[in-house]
């Protein structure tokens, strides 16, 4: 006995559906970038400092450059400096001598007024010139060897220099360290988000600059 089987009509009651097609002249939507494939972020802009320079021209000083006598460093590769007053110890002792011995010898009478003060004259310069001194200016780098340049002139002026070139270095190793952080942290976000069991990094910076 054979049953009758339904089969499908395909005449105007049940008419077949397509999917509508796009309008002609509209792009279609492309895949936007993934998060992971953005760059990291960009590093603030450094602080605008007004550039400082010494009376005579040997020193200047700038948002990222320190120039003594015609050379160059970069703020970054610098640790620190350091300016100490010293004295010319050989024209010192030379002056001293000097202005005492033809000081003894006039007292003594072995030399006439005019050549006794000529040599009291000459050793009191030597003297003075000695006690005045200079300033050494000591440049610390890092990883490498300390420069030194010497500096004549007041000590006060000097130094308010050299506290003003360590304030830059700390500034300018500070925002270093801050972009570096920044940077650690997006990558480490970045791969967490490729491999989800991964635990994210704690907030903060990973280390501290003494």
């Amino acid at each position: 006995m054979r049953t009758a089987t339904a089969e499908p009509s395909f005449g105007p009651s049940s008419p077949m559906t397509t999917p509508p097609l796009p309008p002609a002249g509209v792009p279609e939507p492309t895949p936007g970038p993934s998060p992971a494939a953005a760059g990291p972020p960009p590093a603030p802009e450094p602080a605008s400092l007004p550039t400082l320079r010494s009376e005579d021209g040997r020193l200047v000083l700038t948002d990222d450059r320190l120039e003594v006598r015609g050379q160059s460093f970069s703020l970054l590769e610098l640790e620190g400096v350091e300016l100490t007053p010293v004295r010319w110890l050989l024209w010192f002792l030379l002056g001293g001598f000097t202005l005492a011995g033809f000081l003894l010898a006039f007292l003594q009478h072995w030399l006439r007024t005019s050549p006794a003060m000529l040599g009291i004259t000459a050793g009191a310069l030597l003297l003075a010139y000695g006690t005045r001194g200079t300033n050494r200016l000591r440049i610390f780098r890092l990883g490498r060897e300390a420069v030194y340049f010497s500096l004549p002139g007041a000590t006060d002026a000097w130094q308010r220099l050299a506290a003003a070139t360590n304030r830059r270095i700390q500034l300018r190793h500070d925002e270093a360290a801050a972009a570096a952080a920044a940077a650690l942290t997006w990558q480490a976000e970045q791969e967490a988000l490729q491999d989800p069991e991964s635990p994210l990094p704690p907030e903060g910076p990973p280390f501290f600059l003494p």
